[in-house]
Order: C-alpha cells, then sequence, then structure tokens
C-alpha cells in the first residue's frame, strides 16, 4: 500500500487597521495610546437613538489597501449587520460589508518550497468596524486561568479591512512571505500602519488537510494571532495535529481555536457555526464609488516595493539583496532616492544607507523620518568619497560625528581634523602626536639625547602617526612636526 501523502490548504483572513484620525461610523478618535474607555460616544456603543456616518477616509483607505494588493474596486458594495453577543460588541452587531466588499479579485505573489514564484489569490478587501478590546486578571493576560475580564471600548468602532485570500497557501513558510509582502505593500500604500505590537494587523488562519487517498479534512480556524512567528508555528502545529488524526482514521472536526504561544498548541474555542447571522444594514445606503473617486484614489498609489526593487536591480546595478533591504520601507526608499536626487552614485549610497544609516537607525532606535542627517548631507559625503576627497574610513567618522552632534557637515569636518583630499592635520594631529611621545618615553629620550644618528627611531615614531590616523596624515610634514612638539 503506498504512503500516504498530506498536503496543507491554508487561507488567511487578515484585519489591518486603516489608517484614518476617526472611527468608520462616528468622530471618536483612533488614537491607540489613549486611556481605557476614553475614546466613546454614543454611536460606537451603539446606544438607542443614533445612526451611523460613514467615513469617507476610510473608504479611501481600503481602496488603497485593495489596490495595493491587485484588486479592482467595486462600483457598489453594502454594509451588513453580523449579529453576535459579545462583552466586547457594545451594539450585539457588528457592522460590515462581508457578502459586498469594495475591492475584489486580487494577488499576492510568494515564493513557495522550491523558491518559484507562486499567486496567492486576494479574494477581496472589505471593510468593517472593529470590537472592543477584553483585558483578562490572569497574570499572563490571557483568557485561561483569569478571575476577571474587563472591557475597553476604545477600539470599538475603529475602521478594519479585512483581507479574505483564497485557500491557494501549503505551507507555514508560504503563509508568513504572503502576511509579510502584504503588510509591506498595505503600508507602502498609506493605507495602514499595520502596526503588529498595536494591534493594529491581525491574522486568522483557515487550515485543512487534503489526502492522496481522496480524503479531505474539515477546515480549522485558528484565531486571532499578532506575530508572524505565532502564525508559522499555529499552522505547522495545526498540520502535524490534523495530520495524526487522519492517519489514525479519524476525523477532523469544524470548529474555531485559538493559539497558546506559551504551550505551542491550539485549542479549540468552539464548534464552528454553520448559519447565517447577516442582514443589510438599514441606517446605511449602499456604496456607490463612481470612476472619478477610483481615478483620484488610483492617483494616490505609489510605485509597489517589488517594482521598485526590481528597478533598482535593473537600472541601477544595485544586487538583489540590498535592493530588498532599501525597499523594506517606503520611507527608507525615499530616503535612498532623495540621496540620489542630490547626486549621490547610486550603489555607493545604497550600501550607506543599508549599512550606516540603518545602523545609527538601530543603536538609537530611530525611525528614518527622526534621522538627523538629511539625504542632501549623506549624498555630498558620498560624492566627496567618490572624489577622494574622503577616504571611507574618514567618512565614517564624520557621519558619525553628525550623527552624535547634530553639526553641519564642514563642522563635522573640521572637528574631525580633515581637509581637502582627506589628510589629518590641525589640532586631530597634534593630539595624535602628543599621545603618541607620551606612550613611548623611552623613544623620545633617545631621540633628544642626539644617539638617535640614523633616524630608525623617528621613523619608528612616524610609523606610529600614519598608523594612528589610518595613513591619514602627510609623510612629508611629520618630522618637522615631532621636532617642534619634542622642542616643547
Amino acid at each position: 500500500m503506498p504512503e500516504l501523502k498530506f498536503t496543507p490548504v491554508i487561507g488567511i483572513e487578515i484585519h489591518i487597521r486603516l489608517k484614518t484620525d476617526t472611527k468608520l461610523f462616528c468622530s471618536c478618535a483612533t488614537n491607540p495610546d489613549a486611556q481605557g474607555n476614553e475614546n466613546i460616544c454614543p454611536v460606537c456603543m451603539g446606544l438607542p437613538g443614533v445612526l451611523p456616518r460613514l467615513n469617507k477616509k476610510a473608504v479611501e483607505k481600503g481602496m488603497l489597501a485593495g489596490l495595493a494588493l491587485n484588486c479592482t474596486v467595486q462600483p457598489k458594495s453594502l454594509f451588513f449587520r453580523k449579529s453576535y453577543f459579545y462583552p466586547d460588541l457594545p451594539k450585539g452587531h457588528q457592522v460590515s460589508q462581508c457578502d459586498l466588499p469594495v475591492v475584489a479579485n486580487g494577488f499576492i505573489e510568494v515564493h513557495d518550497e522550491n523558491g518559484n514564484l507562486k499567486k496567492i489569490r486576494v479574494n477581496h478587501l472589505h471593510i468593517e468596524e472593529d470590537a472592543g478590546a477584553l483585558h483578562h486578571s490572569a497574570a499572563d493576560g490571557r483568557m485561561e486561568g483569569a478571575a476577571t475580564s474587563y472591557v475597553d471600548y476604545n477600539r470599538a468602532g475603529m475602521p478594519l479591512g479585512e483581507i479574505v485570500s483564497e485557500p491557494d497557501i501549503s505551507s507555514a513558510k508560504e503563509a508568513v512571505e504572503y502576511v509579510m509582502t502584504l503588510r509591506r505593500r498595505v503600508r507602502y500604500a498609506n493605507a495602514s500602519d499595520a502596526d503588529l505590537e498595536k494591534g493594529m494587523m491581525r491574522f486568522d488562519a483557515n487550515v485543512s488537510m487534503k489526502c492522496s487517498d481522496g480524503r479531505w479534512g474539515s477546515k480549522v480556524e485558528v484565531k486571532n494571532m499578532n506575530s508572524f512567528h505565532a502564525l508559522e508555528k499555529a499552522i505547522e502545529y495545526e498540520i502535524k495535529r490534523q495530520k495524526k488524526i487522519m492517519l489514525d482514521g479519524g476525523e477532523v472536526q469544524q470548529q474555531t481555536r485559538h493559539w497558546n504561544d506559551a504551550k505551542g498548541v491550539t485549542i479549540a474555542s468552539r464548534v464552528k457555526e454553520f448559519y447565517r447571522k447577516f442582514i443589510v444594514e438599514p441606517d446605511l445606503p449602499p456604496l456607490i464609488v463612481n470612476q472619478d473617486w477610483i481615478d483620484k484614489v488610483t492617483a494616490m498609489m505609489p510605485e509597489m516595493p517589488d517594482v521598485k526593487a526590481n528597478r533598482y536591480i535593473n537600472e541601477l546595478n544595485i544586487p538583489a539583496e540590498v535592493a530588498e533591504v532599501l525597499t523594506d520601507s517606503r520611507e527608507l526608499a525615499e530616503y535612498f532616492e532623495a540621496c540620489l536626487a542630490a547626486g549621490a552614485a547610486p550603489v555607493r549610497a545604497a550600501n550607506w544607507v543599508r549599512i550606516e544609516v540603518l545602523r545609527i537607525l538601530n543603536e538609537k532606535q530611530l525611525d528614518i523620518k527622526d534621522f538627523n542627517i538629511k539625504p542632501e548631507v549623506l549624498a555630498e559625503i558620498v560624492k566627496r568619497v567618490e572624489d577622494k576627497k574622503l577616504s571611507t574610513t574618514q567618512a565614517r567618522e564624520v557621519f558619525d560625528y553628525i550623527a552624535n552632534n547634530n553639526c553641519t557637515l564642514d563642522e563635522a569636518v573640521k572637528a574631525c581634523g580633515v581637509t581637502e583630499g582627506g589628510a589629518v592635520t590641525g589640532d586631530a594631529l597634534l593630539s595624535a602626536i602628543r599621545n603618541i611621545l607620551a606612550a613611548n618615553p623611552d623613544v623620545v629620550a633617545e631621540i633628544k639625547s642626539g644617539k638617535d644618528t640614523k633616524g630608525k627611531k623617528m621613523k619608528f615614531l612616524q610609523g606610529l602617526v600614519m598608523k594612528e590616523t589610518k595613513g591619514q596624515a602627510k609623510p612629508q610634514e611629520l618630522p618637522d612636526i615631532i621636532n617642534k612638539l619634542l622642542a616643547e
């Protein structure tokens, strides 16, 4: 009997917080750092007699996110009421587009297990409101073992885009790449910050198994993961769990589960519900998107990261691994391109941004928008290296001095003792020589006594100076400077 083979069949549902200043149906702020229950009102709390008013900006952000995923904007969409009764949902229903979304029929490309590009279809993105947040009293913050739970309704009514893929994903690795690529694209489009730490992006994975003997396992939904690590580990665990059940001749029960990161397992939450719970939202008219609006939003779209990286590779001769780093965020790519616009050589500028700029950002825990070395200044540093006015070593020293002292390029060059042509002179050179003389009193005493008749000791000191200045002192000037300091 041939060995049974199992193929994972995976679809991902992703919630992203759309980047707006106010909630989806009211004017409450979307500030994620607000105090508990600070940003709430009768509308987002669902009090009797209130009416929702759709946030136009949220619709545009949803359209931008969809366009970033190669989707098509739908000319007509509807909002529905999805009824369920949880303490984090004050209305007793969630307003969601579900069946008739604002954008549909897109795709993302990822790499399969063999490294080949594979297209993952995006069924649609629909707009909906978020629920509140539950906070549990357990020491680890989890629901399991908690004696008390508290509800913060600040999140209720926040605008979400739910992005639903087709079940085209075949491994945990593909799933992670799909989510990372999607996140990068919606961030480029400025549709969402997708900040995982602030809960602005959450994942649900639908996992089932196809067996080579023709059997299909039931679909299991693993809910509310908020890190790439959790997504990968939860899918890997679920694949193993379902495969074992099917190998043992059992049937996988269709259910909703959640990932327990501490234990490394998925845990059943409830049996999957099959009945429909939707009615058309009576307080909102159909959402009509005309061509002028589509054209306006389309004009906001930037160049996507993969397209940008390919352009860097093909037009600027930048290595693929460097191009991938430069395009990781839109802000970093814009910083690099501003360097080019200021006249920097592409390959050298790319390496400076990838290595030196990111080094300082990591050391100081900064975002590129807060970096004090403007791209025009970095471009000038790069040009001086190209023109051999600065050595690479000196350029790094000057670069670090500006980063740490918030001064001009010329001030940094002077402070570092660098002159035209890249030589170390002035106070920097005098300080280096004095330090060497102080560290070699025996050599100094022999020269002063007149015993260095062949000049070997003087040459020894000159060698130390050249080493100390990394070869950037002017050798012809050193004997006179050393003799003057010896005579002090």
